[in-house]
């Protein structure tokens, strides 16, 4: 309807834009305390001299809305949708949650099916201009300024204005879309009326440097076409300067992959080799089963020297197999060895081992009288050039070294298991759990074993920032008093 027209209904809300929620919300209140029915409004948007005033009625004397607290930041997010009908549709929610204060729980209805929807396109909008907007340079020295062009779904450039003024403070931007624009001169923000494409500056000189970094930092092995336009859709294609490389990378990726994989290293260092031939005359053949008469640890450890139960022999330098009294009280059971266990053949001796060491001694739990060992018994690594970098064991490796660990229990009988980290979860309890959420819990297995839960100590080699990573050791520590409490129950 235009301004002017003839409306029937009992009240009409002119808003000032389609993202006046401040607008909407004064309306919708005043409306919905003097008992306005929703199909008794309508609603409108005009900008400027020519918008009407709105029919409202005054707030009753001592009258309150009450909804819940988070139907505003639904509404909101809401509220930033293309579709036409959304102010009346929030209006009929408002409504509703007078006489249904439990609706927004309520995930079978239809009205609540309808605003997630909503929201997640808000959402994802929001996202992709957080990932797709290119901004060109025009200027230079104290005229430089960046302008980008960018076509969102949904009414979002006032909600994600503020993410680019935290991302580019220093820098005098704009970023023009159909329906709105920003523009932020490196103190104030300002939301200005929409423009077309060709408000904004062409090409610009850091593009082709651009194309010559993306095209360099493409990975044809990890190509997924369909994942990759699902995440970044060809309506984006259009506006940003790698996308001219994107067909071409795509049908050029199979032939990459493979030059790619020839140019990569096959082989650990020589040194490598060298450990591993004193290790391989010991490896029984392919084919025998390994000796399941094993009567003590040394024997299984000697059993374990020729293990070909997962691929993972075949680049490794060797078994690592636990290390400790037959009859411990608890099994420290960690993800596998790394480069450095790998090459002496005894767990926890690199620089995680060093941290997990230094720990238990301030826990005081003795580590020689504590067996420690690993889910998986063989470095699995990815070459680097000359480095070996530690890869992740996968379930059905994990499931195949399950059989020494079971053997190790079944000999050294400990009452109590440490689980560090996800792996060594997944290994002894058979599952995948989140680590993080459970730490410090123990667990009873179906055979009475006590497994407690806790990070692995590399976690903490992670850790960049000097006060987290100090926390965390604390937080190790508290565990492993823990684990000294169990063991002595």
């Amino acid at each position: 309807m235009q301004p002017g027209e003839l409306d029937l209904t009992r009240h009409s809300v002119w808003l000032e834009s389609e993202t006046d929620f401040a607008g909407w919300r004064d309306a919708a209140r005043r409306l919905a305390l003097n008992e306005v029915r929703p199909e008794d409004i309508s609603w409108h948007v005009a900008a400027g001299s020519d918008r009407p005033l709105s029919d409202l009625p005054n707030v009753p004397q001592g009258a309150q809305l009450v909804v819940p607290r988070d139907f505003i930041g639904h509404a909101e997010t809401a509220f930033c949708h293309s579709d036409p009908g959304r102010f009346a549709f929030l209006y009929r929610l408002l409504w509703r949650l007078r006489t249904e204060p439990k609706l927004l729980a309520i995930a079978s209805d239809p009205d609540i099916r309808r605003l997630e929807t909503m929201e997640k396109a808000v959402r994802r909008d929001s996202h992709k201009m957080h990932a797709f907007v290119r901004f060109r340079k025009i200027g230079d020295g104290d005229e430089e300024h960046y302008v980008a062009w960018f076509e969102p779904d949904h009414y979002i450039v006032e909600r994600n204005a503020d993410f680019f003024v935290r991302r580019f403070t220093g820098m005098h931007w704009t970023i023009l879309t159909p329906y709105a624009s920003a523009d932020w001169d490196g103190e104030r923000l300002a939301i200005g009326p929409g423009a077309v494409k060709g408000d904004a500056p062409a090409q610009d000189d850091t593009e082709a440097l651009w194309r010559t970094y993306f095209e360099n930092i493409f990975n044809p092995a990890r190509l997924k076409v369909k994942a990759m336009q699902k995440e970044m859709p060809k309506k984006y294609w259009r506006n940003l300067p790698e996308a001219s490389l994107i067909p071409d990378l795509i049908a050029g990726a199979d032939k990459a992959a493979i030059a790619m994989i020839a140019r990569m290293p096959t082989a650990p260092a020589p040194h490598h080799a060298k450990i591993q031939a004193r290790h391989w005359p010991k490896r029984q053949p392919a084919g025998l089963p390994e000796d399941d008469d094993a009567k003590t640890i040394a024997e299984l450890r000697e059993a374990a020297k020729g293990c070909r139960r997962c691929p993972l022999w075949r680049d490794a330098t060797q078994t690592v197999f636990g290390e400790g009294p037959d009859g411990a009280k608890v099994i420290f059971v960690g993800e596998q060895p790394g480069d450095q266990e790998d090459l002496a053949g005894a767990p926890f001796v690199g620089p995680a081992g060093r941290v997990f060491d230094a720990i238990l001694d301030d826990a005081g739990v003795d580590r020689q009288k504590v067996y420690v060992t690993n889910a998986v018994k063989h470095f699995k690594f990815e070459p680097r050039g000359k480095r070996r970098i530690h890869s992740k064991p996968n379930a059905g490796e994990v499931q195949a070294c399950r059989w020494w660990l079971d053997r190790e229990f079944g000999l050294i009988k400990p009452n109590l298991a440490v689980a560090l980290g996800a792996t060594a979860a997944l290994s002894l309890l058979g599952k995948a759990i989140p680590v993080t959420k459970i730490r410090g819990q123990v667990i009873e297995r179906e055979d009475g074993m006590r497994v407690f839960i806790t990070i692995h100590p590399s976690f903490i080699l992670r850790i960049r920032d000097r006060a987290d990573k100090e926390a965390e050791q604390e937080r190790f520590l508290d565990d492993m008093k823990q684990v000294k409490r169990l063991m002595a129950a």
